[in-house]
C-alpha cells in the first residue's frame, strides 16, 4: 500500500460500527430469548470470527452486510460444537466466549491464528478455574480446552490487570453461576458489557468503594431479545480525526459516533493536544451515548508543553496509542506514553512496532519497557511494516499523509480485521 502526502482532509466520514459493542451485541443476543435485529454491526474480521463461533454453537444468525438477525437460544442454550472454535485474530472473541463456555455442560476448544495463540490467557484461566471450569492451555496461551460446569461456583474477583475483556469474561461466566458473581476493578475499564446486559433486560449492579468499581450479576439470568443500532467506532474515527487535525484547512464530520465516557477519553486528550473538536446532536443508541463529531485542522496542533499520558488514563486509551504516537510527531514538545506495558501483548508488540516504524520515518523516538517518547519530527516517507496489526497499519497510513515523499506499508490488508475499506475511505477524503 502506497500512501502519498496530503494537503488537507475534508468530507463526511461514516466509520464502521463499534467493534467492542458489536462483539457484545452479537454474543448477548445469542443467549437472549427471541429474535434480535442488529444494525451497523462491524463487518471487520474480528466480529466475523465471533459470528462464526456463535453459529458453530448452534445460534442461527442471518447477515446482510452490516445488518444481522440473531435467533437467541437463551442462556445455557448453546450446543456442543462439532470442532474447535476458531477465533481468528480476535482476543475479544476468545476471552468473552471463554466466559460463557465455562458455564456450559459440554467440552469445547477455543483456538486462533498464530498471533492470537501467543497472547496471554492466564488472566481468564485463573478466575474461570476458581469458578469450577477445567481449562487446559499451552502454558497459559491458546488453544484453550474448556470442560464446562453448570452451574459454576460464584466468585468475587479482584482484577489484577485493568482489562474490559477479562471483566466481561468473568461477568459472562457469572450468568451461569449458582448465585451472584462480583468483579472489582481498581481502574474503570470500558463498560459496554454492563450497558448491553441491561439493554437486554439483565440486572447489573454497579457500586463504588475504596477498592474500586464493583460490578455484580446474578446467576441464571434471563435476557430478552432487543433491536438496536450500533454506534460508529470512536477508535476507528480517531485515525481520521488525527489526519484532519494535523493538516491546515481540513474539516471532517462523523455522524453517530459513540462517546461512551470510558471511550471518549481520546476526545479530551486530543483537545489537550490542540485538536479542535466539536460535538453536536448528542443522543443515545442501545444504551450508549452518541454524537456528531466535527474536527477542524490548523496545521500542527498547538500544545504548550510536552504531553505525558500515564496512569489510569491508559486503560481507556489503549487502542488509540498507536495513532497518538503519530500525532506526537506533529505537536510542540512531542508526546510521552508510560504505564502501557499491556501494548506488548496485543496483536503485535505495539511498543516495538511503533518505535521501529517511527525510526524508519526519521522520527525522534525513545523506547521504554512500558511505553515511548516521541519528539516533534518531520516524517520522511519510508517502507514500514504493519506487523500484521490493524492499528499499526492504519496509524502509519496517517503518518504517510504527514510525511515528505511516499510511504509504503507492508502487509496492509490486516486493516480489514477492524476496518474493511479503510484505505479507500481515507483516500476519498484526501486532497493533494
Amino acid at each position: 500500500m502506497i500512501i502519498r502526502p496530503a494537503k488537507s482532509i475534508n468530507g463526511v466520514v461514516t466509520v464502521p460500527g463499534d467493534k467492542s459493542i458489536s462483539h457484545r451485541a452479537a454474543i448477548i443476543a445469542s443467549i437472549a430469548e427471541g429474535e434480535s435485529r442488529i444494525e451497523n454491526l462491524s463487518t471487520g474480521e474480528d466480529c466475523a470470527s465471533t459470528i462464526r463461533c456463535l453459529r458453530q454453537l448452534g445460534v442461527e444468525i442471518d447477515q446482510d452486510d452490516t445488518t444481522v438477525v440473531v435467533q437467541g437460544v437463551g442462556n445455557g442454550g448453546f450446543r456442543k460444537p462439532d470442532g474447535p472454535l476458531d477465533c481468528g485474530n480476535s482476543g475479544t472473541t476468545m476471552r468473552l466466549l471463554a466466559g460463557l463456555l465455562a458455564g456450559q455442560d459440554f467440552a469445547s476448544i477455543l483456538t486462533g491464528d498464530g498471533s492470537l495463540c501467543r497472547r496471554p490467557m492466564s488472566r481468564i484461566i485463573e478466575p474461570l478455574s476458581s469458578m469450577g471450569a477445567e481449562i487446559d492451555s499451552n502454558e497459559g496461551k491458546a488453544p484453550l480446552s474448556i470442560r464446562g460446569r453448570n452451574p459454576l461456583r460464584t466468585t468475587q474477583y479482584m482484577m489484577p490487570v485493568a482489562s474490559a475483556q477479562v471483566k466481561s469474561c468473568v461477568l459472562f461466566a457469572g450468568l451461569n453461576a449458582d448465585d451472584k458473581t462480583t468483579v472489582i476493578e481498581p481502574v474503570q475499564t470500558r463498560d459496554h458489557t454492563e450497558r448491553m446486559l441491561r439493554g437486554f433486560g439483565g440486572e447489573v449492579i454497579v457500586t463504588e468503594s475504596a477498592e474500586g468499581r464493583i460490578i455484580s450479576v446474578q446467576g441464571r439470568m434471563h435476557l430478552s431479545a432487543k433491536d438496536m443500532t450500533i454506534p460508529s467506532d470512536i477508535s476507528s474515527a480517531t485515525f481520521f480525526i488525527v489526519a484532519a487535525a494535523g493538516r491546515e484547512g481540513s474539516t471532517l464530520e462523523f455522524p453517530n459516533v459513540g462517546i461512551n465516557p470510558t471511550r471518549a477519553e481520546i476526545i479530551e486528550v486530543l483537545r489537550e493536544l490542540g485538536a479542535e473538536i466539536e460535538l453536536s446532536d448528542v443522543g443515545e443508541s442501545c444504551g450508549e451515548p452518541v454524537a456528531r463529531l466535527k474536527v477542524s485542522g490548523r496545521g500542527r496542533p498547538k500544545c504548550e508543553d510536552a504531553a505525558k499520558i500515564t496512569g489510569k488514563r491508559i486503560a481507556n486509551l489503549i487502542d488509540e496509542i498507536p495513532i497518538l504516537a503519530v500525532l506526537g510527531t506533529q505537536i510542540e514538545g512531542g508526546i510521552e506514553i508510560r504505564d502501557a506495558a499491556e501494548l506488548r501483548v496485543k496483536e503485535s508488540d505495539r511498543i516495538a512496532a511503533i518505535v521501529e516504524n517511527l525510526r524508519r520515518m526519521a522520527a525522534d523516538v525513545e523506547e521504554f519497557d512500558d511505553g515511548f517518547r516521541v519528539g516533534r519530527s518531520q516524517l520522511i516517507g519510508a517502507e514500514v511494516d504493519s506487523f500484521g496489526d490493524h492499528r499499526i497499519a492504519m496509524a502509519f497510513a496517517v503518518a504517510g499523509l504527514f510525511a515528505e515523499g511516499d510511504t509504503i506499508i507492508k502487509n496492509p490488508e490486516c486493516a480489514d480485521i477492524s476496518f474493511p475499506g479503510f484505505y479507500e475511505l481515507l483516500e476519498s477524503v484526501v486532497q493533494r
